[in-house]
């Protein structure tokens, strides 16, 4: 059973993405006042009745991070002290995921730290794309709809599926999101084995499977830096492959990302809106954005109308 009319509200990381969500809901997004104030903070009015309503917040908290985060949670906020039902923050890209564990002594878990956030601010459900580390989801005593773009992604490779094709891991991490995707297209798999020489470089050293002559894909979650996954495409060339292609759900594309990206051998970058690209990165000619508008916008609808949202990952 529904819970009270489905409404959406958007912040300023995405309203692009916010915007062809409603298209597919056939829905409006509900007006609202987002901004600053002259002294830097930030500013948050709701301009309609919520009260009773299902509102889905979209806001990715991508770059400014802390700015965006900010501003969700002020949202949330408003909405709950404006007796909304149930509000569900839809965050296609969840910022601070890399930070899920204490890597060094006296160092802060802020994965968690943000999911602490999202919950006091008000947030009664998450609903996110290809978190970073799955564990993540334990972070929240409240529903996490975890959902994964490799279904729009692999669609897109579908014309290149079959033996000529091998996806690529650019590290031991992420084997298993390589070897998934490589089954829906009935792939090879292939591994970046990297060795640390020095802190902060990273350098692949050779690849573990047979890329000779192949189309080879890297996969990961998340272009940030750019620079393993450039890495990445010059071994597999050194390796014999014919022609290497990259493929990320978010484009971080941060630093040197765009002039690594320009200069690498991909001969194309795929990735999706979960974070708008700014100028820079709209210019790049080898970069593909695939709309993920439609899944979220089905997830949005199950949610909404307390169906299954496991029937997205079939």
């Amino acid at each position: 059973m529904a819970q009270g009319d489905l409404k959406i509200l958007t912040g300023t990381s995405n309203p692009g993405l916010a915007e062809a969500i409603c298209d597919h809901l056939g829905c409006t997004l509900l007006p609202a006042k987002v901004g600053t104030f002259s002294d830097g903070e930030i500013r948050i009015e709701v301009g309609a009745n919520v009260r009773g309503s299902d509102i889905f917040v979209v806001q990715s908290t991508s770059y400014p991070v802390n700015y965006n985060l900010m501003e969700l949670c002020l949202m949330l906020d408003a909405l709950k002290r404006a007796s909304a039902r149930r509000v569900t923050a839809v965050v296609p890209y969840y910022g601070y995921a890399r930070q899920d564990r204490k890597v060094a002594p006296r160092a802060p878990i802020s994965a968690k730290l943000v999911a602490d956030f999202l919950t006091v601010a008000g947030m009664n459900r998450l609903l996110t794309i290809d978190l970073h580390a799955g564990q993540i989801q334990g972070f929240f005593n409240l529903p996490v709809d975890n959902l994964f773009a490799a279904p729009i992604m692999a669609e897109y490779f579908k014309d290149f599926s079959g033996p000529g094709l091998c996806v690529v891991s650019p590290d031991a991490g992420g084997v298993e999101r390589a070897r998934s995707f490589a089954k829906r297209l009935g792939a090879t798999l292939a591994i970046i084995d990297k060795r640390r020489d020095a802190p902060n470089q990273a350098q692949a050293m050779h690849v573990i499977g047979d890329v000779k002559d192949k189309l080879c894909v890297v996969l990961d979650d998340m272009i940030d830096t750019a620079g393993t996954m450039c890495q990445a495409g010059v071994v597999l060339l050194e390796n014999g492959a014919r022609e290497v292609m990259a493929t990320a759900t978010h484009p971080v594309l941060s630093g040197p990302a765009i002039e690594r990206l320009e200069n690498s051998p991909f001969t194309q970058i795929v990735t999706t809106n979960t974070i708008p690209l700014n100028d820079k990165a709209k210019a790049c000619s080898k970069i593909k954005v695939l709309s993920i508008a439609g899944l979220l916008a089905k997830a949005i609808h199950n949610i909404h109308t307390e169906s299954s949202v496991s029937v997205l990952f079939t």
